[in-house]
């Protein structure tokens, strides 16, 4: 895992009706304001299946375990899996500006990874003026940074996605769109912050590892795939899960910026990287919380709280398929 991360930078509830989410708290209360308001509803939805009044010793338990991994990386890391091989040798070939029809040659060696080369070109994010059959074909049409970005997110898919048991296994899908959303989000502010557009799709699918880690080890302690579901533990394990992020990405030898940015996206301040993340992944909640009937297209956390080129970016993430 460690040397492909330095290659990657070459980089009755009804559908009309709004599930039930326990009731916020007052925003104006809690620190962060409509930010931190839009993480905690994001949090309740997510666990609105299993959340439960857990007692505060056992949140306590499962935060101090995800604190102590964040302190032992490699350890953390063995509880994710690895990347698949195929991934670093096309990030070799993209280094080194390899032709389309190198490119083309040591995909079609992978039948997974033709499918998903040619669905890519033809998804409504391109928007193909006649469907593209052929790898060659796709490969013009994404372009090597959107190849770039294609493999990174089938490396992630399996890291994040992972099989597992009890509410890791309901929330894993969950987080897994959201880190996909999130990625093209801030790849897409990336350039109006100064950033990389590549580095910031990479701590977009990166940032969530530990929240899915901090998952597991809630379902060790939790009875009957159930998980911490106020509001306060929800806010606290996703500022862990970003910290245990990136301890294992900088475990894993992403570049510096990415994990640090994935560090300090709770607080951004004036470092470019992580407002590029800390927005993408706003946008990329409140997309989730739309299409899931918690929050209105017109709510103050949409027009208050995102500018126009946030809401075009909103709307593009629409087109996104899950």
């Amino acid at each position: 895992m460690k040397n492909w991360i330095s290659r990657l930078r070459g980089g009755d509830n009804t559908a009309a009706s709004k599930p039930a989410v326990p009731e916020a708290d007052d925003a104006d209360d809690r620190p962060g304001g409509m930010a931190a308001e839009i993480e905690a509803t994001y949090y309740r939805w997510l666990t609105a299946s299993a959340g439960y009044d857990a007692p505060a010793d056992l949140q306590t338990r499962i935060l101090d375990q995800v604190r102590a991994l964040a302190r032992d990386p490699a350890s953390a890391a063995e509880l994710v899996p690895r990347v698949p091989e195929v991934i670093p040798q096309l990030l070799r070939s993209l280094q080194d500006e390899a032709s389309n029809a190198e490119l083309a040659r040591q995909v079609a060696q992978d039948v997974v990874l033709v499918a998903e080369v040619i669905r890519e070109a033809n998804s409504a994010y391109y928007r193909p003026m006649s469907p593209v059959k052929t790898v060659e074909a796709a490969l013009m049409m994404l372009g090597q940074n959107g190849l770039r970005m294609l493999l990174a997110r089938i490396a992630f898919r399996p890291i994040i996605k992972l099989q597992a048991t009890g509410f890791t296994r309901v929330a894993a899908p969950l987080v897994w769109n959201q880190s996909e959303k999130c990625a093209l989000a801030a790849s897409l502010m990336a350039p109006g912050l100064t950033a990389g557009a590549f580095e910031a799709y990479l701590a977009g699918l990166m940032q969530n590892l530990g929240l899915v880690v901090g998952f597991r080890l809630a379902d060790r302690v939790c009875a009957d795939g159930k998980v911490p579901g106020a509001s306060e533990f929800g806010l606290e394990l996703l500022a862990e899960g970003r910290n245990l992020s990136a301890a294992i990405a900088r475990h894993w030898d992403f570049p510096q910026p990415v994990a640090d940015a994935i560090a300090h996206a709770g607080d951004p301040d004036d470092e470019n990287l992580a407002q590029a993340l800390a927005l993408g992944d706003r946008i990329a909640k409140l997309r989730l919380l739309i299409d899931a009937n918690v929050v209105d297209e017109d709510d103050d956390f949409v027009t208050e709280g995102l500018d126009n080129f946030q809401r075009r970016c909103l709307g593009k993430l629409g087109t996104v398929e899950s």
